[in-house]
């Protein structure tokens, strides 16, 4: 094995056992990432009888440091140069704010959620930061770095499809099924980190490691970097598109279809169609670019949302097709905007700064998902939604919210990377 690493880490490409073996960890970080950003406003909102308007304040807050904190920790990580030591380290802290967060004791308010949000996301953001750097900085070519990142997420797409379907699974009950979700994760996270450690291959030596510049132009180097700073800009605007109705779904199942006991099969069927349609979106990056392919798959997006905004009371077959066109759409989003960046990274002036870079990026998706419940959810009460509603009006403003805002926001950022195409895809790239 000794020398399968060796080979890997002096840049031969890295065979299909160790791709999966690197996105293995991305099993139960998607599956401790579905819970503290699907279920949690519902199990504090319902079970604990917090209003919504408190609950998105707390997440807000919450994601808000938790997102600033990120490049700090990129910028630390960088100094180091130990991506899989520092992500291994991160385990034990997420594992600790996952059992605090999904089993609140009797009487839990915010101050309880606002601490164990701080928890989870402290591992959660550590680990992560580290294992896309670690993956970007061990492929060899932009081939490699695509496949990388398809196993990281394919991987993180089976840890949520799990989230998802375990706790009705394990429970009647929600609440009860969220605890129980906790004696799967612990085990999963500890089985994963083995695999990865042992068997990943191993971030390239970085021969230029940063020190050379002062600390605060390391750390706003993202920032000044056009390429880059146009690839956020686009990942920006469709994040924030994908978040609102991941924010929402569980409310539109029910209360638009009033099909609640059935949120798991939906969510399954989306990840599901996510995960199967990798290897697709993969080989037409190859043929055509990443770009063209990630443009395609927003119209596809848009397609979908709109079909929604239509359903109502027991859609149930309409909105299963909608959870497999958007699925399909969603393999594109997590592939390729991280796969572009590993690539502008491989450029020798970032290649020590994959910490930073990463963490900017971070950054960017946790402020997505930030202003997806922040924005979200206080409009939803201001318009007077709440969850059990059976009003006409309140339907329609949770609909409109959870389907109409997607759009603009995807016609938005598909306008603006087919615009910006040639600075986020540079040539040979695909």
């Amino acid at each position: 094995m000794t020398l399968g690493i060796a080979r890997v880490a002096a840049g031969a490409p890295a065979s299909l056992a160790r791709l999966l073996a690197y996105g293995a960890l991305a099993v139960p970080l998607a599956f401790a990432a579905l819970p503290m950003y699907v279920h949690v406003p519902k199990l504090y909102a319902d079970t604990l009888g917090l209003s919504l308007g408190a609950v998105g304040a707390v997440l807000l807050a919450a994601r808000l440091g938790d997102a600033v904190a990120d490049p700090l920790l990129g910028l630390w990580s960088d100094r180091l140069q130990a991506r899989r030591r520092l992500t291994l380290l991160a385990l034990p802290v997420l594992a600790l704010g996952m059992v605090g967060l999904l089993r609140p004791p009797s009487g839990a308010g915010l101050t309880w959620l606002a601490a164990m949000l701080v928890v989870a996301y402290a591992g959660y953001s550590l680990a992560s930061v580290n294992y896309a750097a670690w993956g970007a900085e061990a492929g060899c070519d932009a081939g490699e770095r695509t496949r990388l990142t398809a196993a990281r997420e394919g991987c993180a797409l089976l840890g949520v499809v799990l989230a998802s379907a375990l706790p009705e699974l394990l429970a009647p009950d929600q609440a009860q099924g969220l605890v129980r979700l906790l004696w799967v994760f612990i085990p999963l996270l500890g089985l994963a980190a083995l695999l990865s450690a042992r068997f990943a291959p191993l971030p390239r030596a970085q021969l230029h490691a940063p020190g050379t510049v002062g600390r605060f132009e390391q750390a706003i180097a993202p920032l000044r970097d056009r390429p880059v700073r146009a690839l956020m800009a686009i990942f920006a605007l469709n994040g924030i598109a994908a978040a609102i109705p991941a924010t929402l779904f569980l409310f539109f199942v029910a209360d638009v279809l009033a099909r609640e006991r059935l949120s798991g099969l939906f969510l399954a069927t989306y990840f599901v169609s996510g995960a199967l349609i990798l290897p697709f979106w993969v080989r037409l990056a190859t043929r055509i670019g990443k770009v063209p392919a990630w443009f395609a798959s927003m119209l596809l997006a848009v397609l979908a949302f709109g079909w929604a905004v239509t359903l109502g009371e027991g859609d149930v077959i309409a909105f299963l097709v909608i959870c497999v066109m958007s699925g399909i759409a969603l393999g594109a989003d997590i592939t390729f905007p991280p796969a572009l960046l590993a690539d502008l990274l491989a450029r020798p002036a970032r290649a020590a700064a994959g910490g930073i870079y990463f963490g900017w990026w971070n950054l960017v998706t946790k402020l997505n998902l930030a202003l997806a419940a922040g924005v979200a959810l206080p409009l939803l009460d201001w318009l007077g939604y709440r969850p059990g509603a059976r009003d006409a009006g309140a339907l329609l403003a949770l609909a409109a919210v959870y389907a109409v805002l997607p759009i603009a926001l995807k016609c938005a950022a598909a306008a603006l990377l087919w615009r910006l195409r040639k600075h986020v895809e540079p040539e040979g790239a695909s």
